[in-house]
């Protein structure tokens, strides 16, 4: 079965959660994921707590196809990849996202997913497979957060989030 963008989004989802505003977070006021600047350059309007509090998934799915799905080339990315490439760049940043798959695949590392990073997933996977690349991609993601300074305070969750995408990842091959 070939998984796609509404097959991940709901993951993402429930790993974006509701409505923050922590201090410590310096993506400031976040609601389903979508930070306020986001959000305001996305929809071209103000960003206040009240428009923040309104963000339904609804409204914020066409932003998460147009800015991370597509920006990650997820639908040409194998079963699986797709979901750990696409939360990692909603989390991390989309170029920070394919450098990362880039790094372990052996492609140039350009931030962007193309014709020469699918091939190098491909001959990747070849020998690998795809628990193996997903595996590595979440290993990736893992040592990632645990050399961010904020790890003390976000690490746990961090870590339970690639935890629970890998696991749907890997149930995404079988």
């Amino acid at each position: 079965m070939t998984h796609t963008f509404a097959d991940a989004l709901p993951v993402v989802l429930t790993e974006e959660g509701g409505f923050v505003d922590d201090p410590r977070d310096p993506g400031g006021t976040t609601d389903l994921g979508i930070t306020a600047a986001v959000w305001a350059s996305w929809s071209g309007e103000p960003a206040t707590e009240a428009v923040m509090h309104s963000l339904t998934p609804e409204k914020v799915t066409p932003l998460y196809k147009a800015w991370f799905w597509d920006k990650v080339a997820g639908e040409k990315l194998p079963d699986g990849l797709n979901l750990c490439v696409f939360d990692f760049a909603v989390n991390g940043g989309v170029s920070r996202a394919a450098k990362m798959l880039q790094q372990i695949v052996g492609a140039s590392q350009d931030g962007m997913i193309g014709p020469g990073t699918l091939v190098q997933v491909g001959a990747y996977m070849a020998l690998q497979g795809g628990d193996g690349l997903v595996s590595a991609y979440s290993e990736a993601r893992r040592t990632f957060y645990r050399a961010d300074p904020r790890f003390s305070v976000f690490g746990t969750g961090w870590l339970n989030r690639v935890a629970h995408v890998e696991q749907v990842a890997l149930s995404w091959l079988a």
